[in-house]
């Protein structure tokens, strides 16, 4: 399993942690607001980072590093995943996994290991637009259902977050997420920024006062709901 790319230091990726964040190509959707496009769109070409360079990295940050976030595109399609985090963990570092729900399965394997110590899910929409915002015909949504009650049976610290975006978000999308979630720990409303990197260009975020509006009615289902990089 190679690594697509390494950042060496975050202070935002992983909360309360200071980490690096691995990043891996593939994904099994195809957002048009996705900031990492690359990593979705293109294939590996060979020129990543190897694991055992990885890993002699991570033992030159013992001390200085608190955990590993673990990112993609989609690193649940990674066959080696639970090696790659098993090896991390039992060198002390906390593991943060980003993901977008659809292996429950795997991803409650992992839970269930003690290995991993944040989840961050990427709710995308209401169900009901997951077709269209996901840029695939019948995405599984049913699997994330799966994946959001475990989560909210608080067997590890985790978060959903949701990027709003003007072409594909409405105050019915956050009422019905809202609903879909409802008592959730915690609930991230993430302001689009164009990357330069997306995969679809003329896209658009919400005004400043919008975003307060959309927050509002998050709460309404969330209590613990924020507003990211607004």
């Amino acid at each position: 399993m190679r690594i697509s790319g390494l950042q060496k230091l975050t202070l935002l990726d992983f909360p309360g942690k200071t980490a690096c964040t691995v990043f891996f190509y593939g994904c099994n959707f195809r957002c048009p607001f996705c900031h990492n496009a690359f990593l979705v769109t293109e294939k590996d070409d060979g020129n990543g980072i190897d694991e055992e360079d990885f890993f002699e990295f991570l033992e030159s940050r013992r001390g200085r590093l608190d955990g590993v976030a673990i990112t993609g595109g989609e690193p649940m399609l990674q066959k080696g995943l639970h090696d790659f985090i098993y090896n991390i963990k039992k060198r002390g570092f906390a593991v943060k996994l980003d993901t977008n729900g659809t292996f429950p399965e795997k991803l409650a394997a992992l839970i269930d290991e003690g290995l991993l110590d944040y989840v961050a899910v990427d709710i995308k929409n209401s169900k009901e637009k997951y077709p269209l915002i996901t840029g695939v015909p019948a995405p599984d949504v049913e699997a994330i259902c799966r994946t959001v009650e475990l989560l909210k049976t608080d067997r590890v610290d985790y978060e959903f977050r949701t990027t709003l975006v003007r072409e594909y978000h409405t105050e019915e999308d956050i009422e019905n997420i809202g609903r879909w979630i409802t008592g959730s720990k915690r609930w991230f409303l993430q302001a689009f920024k164009d990357s330069g990197n997306v995969i679809s260009a003329g896209l658009d975020g919400f005004s400043y006062d919008e975003y307060q509006h959309f927050i509002d009615i998050a709460r309404r289902f969330v209590t613990n709901a924020q507003l990211r990089g607004v």
